[in-house]
């Protein structure tokens, strides 16, 4: 796809994404997140053609301005939509697919400090809630959405919903007939057992402080 091509469908993402934007002059103006996604643009092709220093340099002024840091050796696919974005982190071997989502606050981070593929991979049309962080090597699967505040260490299935730290599956959609599993969440049954026999005890503690008057 053109470079023209590409910052359309860019444009085209935040339409599609965020009800406040109202002309295509306020998305060039006012939204960091397209912003960051140019300037990685000009970082990435600094890059990739090995020039030193100037892609850090330009990724170092984007964060400047924007509040986001992309490393230019991270991979973005066409419509990444940054909303707000101020403190999301990109890592260097992060690999982002088409038509992502990300809130301000994320962190796709490494567990590393070897020169090998350490930050995560998203599929397509992943959305990542705010203030998540999902770290390592791992694969996010086509259409999952992360929830705010989620901590991802392991890989996740595609159109999967992730929440909780650490990040587990509780739901699946099956894309074909568009119904959702629910799975089992053991960390809420257990708060929900927990809570059933406090009030348990809190009856009987009742009826012997009865008894005793």
């Amino acid at each position: 796809m053109s470079l023209i091509g590409s910052i359309r469908k860019d444009i085209k993402a935040i339409y599609a994404c965020d009800p406040a934007a109202r002309n295509t002059l306020e998305i060039f103006l006012a939204y960091p997140g397209f912003h960051a996604r140019q300037w990685h643009r000009l970082a990435h092709t600094l890059y990739n053609w090995h020039v030193p220093v100037l892609p850090r340099m330009v990724s170092h002024l984007s964060r400047f301005l924007t509040g986001i840091e992309i490393h230019p050796g991270a991979k973005i696919g066409q419509g990444l939509f940054i909303d707000h974005g101020m403190g999301v982190v990109i890592g260097e071997t992060s690999e982002i697919g088409n038509n992502c989502l990300i809130y301000q606050g994320v962190t796709l981070g490494g567990t590393s400090h070897l020169k090998i593929k350490r930050h995560p991979t998203l599929g397509n049309n992943v959305v990542v809630g705010v203030g998540a962080k999902v770290i390592g090597d791992i694969t996010i699967g086509d259409n999952t959405k992360i929830g705010a505040g989620s901590v991802v260490i392991s890989s996740v299935p595609a159109n999967a919903t992730v929440i909780g730290v650490p990040g587990r599956v509780v739901a699946v959609r099956n894309p074909d007939t568009d119904t959702v599993e629910k799975l089992p969440d053991p960390v809420w049954e257990k708060m929900e057992n927990l809570e059933r026999r406090i009030a348990e005890l809190e009856k009987l503690q009742d009826k012997v402080e009865d008894r005793r008057k």
